[in-house]
């Protein structure tokens, strides 16, 4: 009898053990862009039948990207952005921002891109803690967004540092409501809902926030902690999806809540030993997820991989053998 209970205690733990290494998804394609001339994709999402890509070191294109040859070739669509919005960040925090803006040679640090059913595309920049809206007819314009969204998140926590504020973007089918995902030092998920003109925080716009430090992927032989992170957010079937770049994985999260539901990795296809970059908090940067799979936008910041490629990344994940509504 104490034998068949042991061989019983190991059977009901044994999906505890198998949670503890999320399933790898597998690479179907990659795909160096070509037409980016200053490269650093920062944010992808797939719209219209089309990939569209930001760059955070230009203000004034999206860029369509489509297969050609084993490449993605960018198509460049320009829009002249107005005046951002007055930031509720603090003094410091905009100095420091703008001081990089004159280096780089851009003001508007666009970190992500989402869009709805109809068409507009929103575009996340990280130094103004802003979003731009960019229909498919008419003039960009500022969102609207609550004075307290940015007071709650710091409250909270989020977006007190330099280089550590928005680095990601969703919106739901019908534009009614937007998340924005704050990076690191804390990381965390906000929400606002669409109110004619202008959006709301229904309760609290912060839904989720973490702090802490973990180690890179052992392939990255790093044995340094780094903080954890998120680089973008999407929205598919009614759940979040977050990328998570220090631990390369995709995790989905309740809507009304950030609460994690289930992670996939895609450690072994990143950290190939032609794809290894040598940075030890990874580059990816853009998150897009359909049934089929999904799509990863890398920002190589211009450095070479292992294999000597320079140019921005996308790549096409399978979905998980179960889907991504797999209990």
């Amino acid at each position: 009898m104490r034998g068949i209970l042991s061989l019983l205690g190991l059977f009901l733990i044994a999906p505890l053990w198998a949670s503890e290494a999320p399933e790898q998804l597998r690479l179907e394609a990659e795909y160096p862009v070509a037409g980016m001339p200053d490269g650093n994709l920062s944010g992808l999402a797939y719209c219209d039948g089309e990939l569209l890509v930001v760059s955070d070191r230009i203000d004034d294109r999206i860029f369509h990207l489509t297969p050609v040859g084993g490449l993605m070739q960018a198509k460049v669509e320009p829009f002249i952005a107005p005046p951002p919005p007055p930031s509720n960040l603090p003094w410091g925090v905009r100095a420091r921002g703008q001081l990089l803006s004159l280096v780089r040679g851009n003001e508007l640090d666009f970190e992500g891109i989402s869009c709805d059913s109809l068409g507009n595309r929103y575009l996340v920049s990280e130094t103004h803690a802003a979003v731009l809206q960019v229909p498919r007819a008419g003039e960009p314009n500022w969102l609207l967004l609550p004075d307290a969204l940015v007071r709650q998140a710091r409250a909270s926590g989020m977006l007190l540092n330099f280089n550590a504020l928005l680095e990601g973007v969703a919106v739901d089918p019908t534009g009614e409501r937007l998340w924005l995902a704050a990076e690191r030092e804390r990381r965390g998920l906000m929400v606002v809902k669409r109110q004619q003109t202008s959006w709301r925080c229904v309760g609290s716009c912060v839904l989720f926030t973490e702090g802490g430090t973990e180690l890179p992927p052992a392939p990255s032989g790093s044995e340094r902690q780094i903080a954890r992170d998120f680089s973008d957010v999407t929205f598919f079937n009614d759940k979040l999806f977050t990328l998570e770049r220090l631990a390369h994985r995709i995790c989905r999260r309740t809507p009304g809540t950030g609460v994690v539901e289930r992670c996939w990795s895609f450690v072994e296809e990143a950290m190939a030993d032609t794809r290894v970059y040598g940075m030890p908090f990874g580059v990816a940067e853009g998150l897009w997820v359909d049934a089929k799979g999904a799509w990863i936008g890398l920002d190589n910041g211009g450095k070479a991989r292992a294999d000597g490629e320079r140019r921005p990344i996308v790549w096409r994940f399978s979905a998980p053998k179960d889907g991504w509504g797999a209990k």
